[in-house]
């Protein structure tokens, strides 16, 4: 039985480990462009990896370890959930970009007009390096969080849909 032939008869399998593999494409993009070309993250952006970080091991360790169907569509379920929670981080990430939102006041420049100096320069002093509120970088119009929250969006999504469509293939072989 060669790969495709394994893959087509366990699909769910199947998006599991393409669920780990993307995961995996889409932290590793963002430590080329964290390392390859300079653009350090923010405390926001290091949140967009969290869940990133976690479907890649539970998508991977999930396919290799689950034998039964049904959790190994639960696998997939909280695989896609958890694109979900990034789109949601990447979501605020954009919102508080754009200035929609008022963004955590370790990396967003909260002005308040009543500060006196000193507490003024302590909170230079103790500000994040990379402020959450000015993205890096742009590409085509929209910043990387933006990129980021369409993304995974889209993922899950596909996710989603697929499961819905091997249930009912499933449903109908029965």
């Amino acid at each position: 039985m060669n790969i495709y032939q394994y893959y087509s008869k366990n699909p769910v399998r199947a998006l599991v480990y393409a669920s780990s593999a993307v995961s995996a494409f889409f932290l590793g993009a963002a430590l080329v462009g964290q390392y390859g070309f300079n653009l350090h993250p923010c405390e926001l952006c290091i949140a967009q990896r969290v869940p990133y970080a976690l479907i890649a091991m539970i998508g991977l360790i999930g396919g290799m370890k689950v034998m039964a169907q049904p959790k190994l569509e639960k696998v997939a379920f909280l695989c896609a959930f958890l694109f979900v929670a990034d789109a949601g981080i990447a979501a605020y990430h954009s919102g508080v970009e754009m200035g929609w939102i008022k963004g955590p006041s370790a990396c967003t420049n909260n002005d308040n007009p009543n500060q006196t100096l000193e507490e003024m320069r302590a909170a230079i002093m103790n500000a994040q390096l990379v402020p959450c509120d000015q993205p890096m970088a742009y590409f085509f119009g929209l910043s990387m969080a933006t990129w980021n929250m369409m993304a995974a969006s889209a993922t899950a999504l596909t996710l989603f849909y697929l499961l819905r469509r091997i249930r009912k293939q499933a449903v109908s072989h029965d």
